[in-house]
């Protein structure tokens, strides 16, 4: 069916009705522990200029790995080194098929699209004096271009990983600054982040520097399960933090004395963050120190003072006299470096999936300490919250309110982006198209967001779903799904098709919210307590499982389900 007459279907209150209903009679419960005050439905708008967008990553969607004149990533290394490990080489070949891609964010009412340039896509090897490929400079304007010709805004990050190999090889990557080089990562980062302003800025408006710099810097440098798999979990993660966060100051300071009075834009960072509840509370100091030695590693520097948490410093200091130490494995920042890093966010970005339990550890001394030993803290999930197909990723709606409602007390009440939230399906035959557990998840999760905008005045400006579509999942390849669009890998052409989920989201966009009386609020409604793995008599007091009526109406409703569903696909 064609993007036309699908859309004139998805107009009419019939279908949307009709798909809303079906669903609400059969979905798969995916959520445990319901609390009466604090899950329920609240009824409203977000702000008439809330932002609804969704995210990709270059790497996890573009292909096109050595097109032109691109030079390698470090993450192309890493997949090309195991003969038997997905790689993005073709990925969702959106190098190739972008407007397509665009044509799905118009067919859902996006009118804002974040996306990640690919540093070694413009410079080959990390510098420009070694050369710009013009391809790449020119794929990027032509999707910036054909977003604004669609009404869409870009948001664009300018580091999500994917950092090139070149710059791994000769300078260590972003552990440069504590080697002999003369060259420092972040000087180089402001010499790609200027680029990108000069060429592109004049039709950008939001520029995120990093993306989950905690991953990067644990994942990669620490643990080193990640590319560029540097392995020293005592002090690697801290050193690569360190530059990471001078990089980002660099390319603020860059934009704001360069670019900011001419373009208008706005610059930030995206941090990923779970929330740490305590599982005792004797556990809720443990809980404050798991977030500051995660987010705000990050976010205090850059959104209080230019330096480090006093928790993770006085922490650190501890952990060198345990372990003889003259200094502490936390590098300092001078007071000039903090001056230059503190205030460098014009907003704060988050993503975020899930919640943990949190157990105070402090304090045994520890033979072979790590980021992971440093914090004195172990977590944990309570067993009534049900596990996506990642295995790290719970299903914990009220989460992610309380760790907005933090951030605003924390970090002085900044304008808060959604960059990502999301749920992963397995991969699988027969692929799963009704994605209930998404939409479930989606309409949990921003009713919270909406509850920390409009009930505890969190200045909330975006949600960004993660992801468009499906697309290669880091080390776990084409495995997990989180897509409100199918991809078939198996297809040279790459073609996508729309999940359940897809037409939700459009709906949840154009109602921004849930508005008392629509008619959409009204289906939600009855597909709230199925979604809380509950029922309303339970809810109240009564007897009577979510699980045993959903059973009981499935199969009845299996093929009406699927008659409205392919009216969209």
């Amino acid at each position: 069916m064609s993007a036309t007459a699908s859309d004139s279907i998805m107009e009419t209150g019939t279908f949307v009705n009709c798909f809303l209903l079906v669903i609400s009679l059969v979905i798969i419960p995916v959520n445990g522990g319901y609390d009466k005050e604090r899950d329920a439905l609240l009824k409203g708008t977000f702000p008439q200029d809330f932002i609804w967008s969704s995210a990709t990553a270059a790497y996890q969607i573009e292909g096109a790995w050595n097109v032109s004149d691109k030079g390698p990533s470090v993450w192309d290394t890493l997949a090309h080194q195991d003969n038997n490990r997905d790689t993005g080489d073709v990925a969702c070949d959106s190098y190739h098929k972008y407007p397509a891609d665009i044509q799905l964010m118009k067919q859902m009412g996006l009118k804002y699209y974040r996306f990640s340039i690919s540093w070694p896509r413009i410079f080959p090897t990390g510098e420009q004096q070694d050369g710009v490929n013009q391809d790449g400079v020119d794929y990027y304007n032509n999707l910036i271009n054909e977003l604004k010709a669609n009404d869409i805004e870009p948001m664009v990050t300018l580091f999500h990983w994917d950092l090139p190999q070149a710059l791994q090889d000769r300078y260590g990557g972003f552990l440069n600054n504590h080697t002999t080089n003369t060259t420092v990562i972040h000087d180089l980062f402001g010499d790609y982040a200027r680029f990108c302003y000069q060429n592109f800025g004049d039709r950008v408006k939001y520029w995120i520097t990093f993306n989950d710099p905690w991953i990067i810097a644990l994942e990669g440098y620490g643990i080193g399960n990640f590319p560029p798999k540097h392995r020293d979990p005592a002090e690697g993660q801290y050193k690569a933090a360190h530059n990471i966060i001078l990089s980002h100051a660099k390319a603020y300071h860059i934009y704001d004395d360069e670019f900011r009075a001419a373009q208008g834009g706005q610059v930030g960072i995206t941090l990923n963050c779970d929330w740490g509840t305590p599982k005792t509370p004797a556990d809720a100091d443990a809980a404050i120190r798991y977030i500051q030695f995660s987010m705000g590693w990050f976010a205090h520097p850059i959104f209080k003072n230019g330096d480090y948490p006093e928790v993770m410093k006085t922490t650190m200091t501890r952990k060198a006299q345990e372990e003889g130490r003259t200094t502490s494995r936390l590098p300092e920042f001078t007071p000039e470096q903090k001056a230059y890093i503190s205030g460098t966010g014009d907003f704060f970005g988050l993503n975020h999936y899930t919640t943990v339990e949190v157990i105070d550890t402090c304090c045994t001394p520890i033979e072979n300490p790590s980021y992971d030993t440093d914090k004195d803290i172990g977590t944990g999930h309570a067993p009534d919250w049900p596990r996506a197909a990642s295995s790290w990723l719970y299903v914990v709606p009220w989460g992610i309110r309380n760790l907005l409602g933090w951030i605003k007390e924390e970090y002085g009440d900044p304008d808060i982006y959604v960059t990502e939230n999301g749920r992963s399906d397995h991969d699988q035959d027969p692929a799963i198209m009704m994605d209930m557990e998404r939409i479930c998840y989606y309409m949990m999760y921003t009713n919270e967001v909406m509850k920390a905008s409009n009930l505890d005045s969190v200045k909330v400006k975006a949600y960004t779903a993660w992801s468009l579509l499906d697309n290669f999942e880091w080390l776990s390849g084409y495995s997990e799904r989180f897509g409100l669009h199918y991809v078939d890998f198996n297809d040279p052409t790459r073609t996508r098709y729309p999940k359940a989920s897809s037409v939700f989201f459009k709906q949840l966009v154009r109602n921004n919210g849930y508005p008392e009386g629509s008619e959409f609020t009204k289906y939600v409604e009855n597909m709230w307590y199925f979604c809380h793995n509950t029922t309303e008599a339970e809810v109240n007091g009564y007897t009577g499982g979510a699980s045993q009526i959903s059973s009981l109406f499935s199969l009845f409703l299996a093929i009406p389900m699927m008659i409205a569903y392919s009216l969209i696909a």
